[in-house]
C-alpha cells in the first residue's frame, strides 16, 4: 500500500458558529480546506498551502484537532485536522481546477458533510494536541 499523507484545517467563527467549507469539484462534496501533503514538507506547511491555493487565505496553523486513518484502493491515508486562524487575505480560489467554491457554513450542516469527525465540530473544538516539527 502506498502511504498518504493529508492535512485539513478548520478555520470556526464562534461569533456566527460557522466553519468555512470548500466544495470540491472532483466529488461534488464539501470539505475542509486541505490536501495531500507534498515531498519535502511539514504537516503545517502543507495546511498553509493547502489553505491560501483553496481559500485565498493565510492562516497560523495551530494544534491537532483530530487524526483519521483509512485504506482507499491501494492507498493507507493518514489525516490530520489542524486548528487555524486567519491571519491575512479574503476568500477568493486559487486553485480553480479543485475547487468550486468557497463559505462559511453553519456548524450543523458542515458536521452532515463530515460524518468521519465523531462527535462533530464541536468535538474538535474541544480537543486538540501540540504539535511539533523537531527538524
Amino acid at each position: 500500500m502506498i502511504r498518504v499523507d493529508v492535512v485539513y484545517t478548520l478555520l470556526y467563527n464562534e461569533r456566527d458558529d460557522q466553519v468555512l467549507m470548500v466544495q470540491n469539484k472532483k466529488h461534488d462534496n464539501w470539505s475542509l480546506p486541505g490536501g495531500a501533503v507534498e515531498e519535502g514538507e511539514t504537516l503545517v506547511q502543507a495546511a498553509s498551502r493547502e489553505m491560501r491555493e483553496e481559500t485565498g487565505l493565510t492562516v497560523e496553523v495551530g494544534d491537532v484537532l483530530s487524526v483519521n486513518e483509512a485504506f482507499i484502493g491501494n492507498h493507507h491515508a493518514h489525516f490530520f485536522t489542524f486548528q487555524g486562524k486567519i491571519t491575512n487575505g479574503t476568500i477568493v480560489i486559487q486553485d480553480t481546477e479543485t475547487i468550486a467554491d468557497a463559505k462559511w457554513m453553519n456548524r450543523t450542516e458542515a458536521d452532515e458533510w463530515m460524518p468521519y469527525y465523531q462527535g462533530g465540530i464541536q468535538t474538535l473544538l474541544k480537543a486538540s494536541v501540540p504539535y511539533v516539527f523537531q527538524g
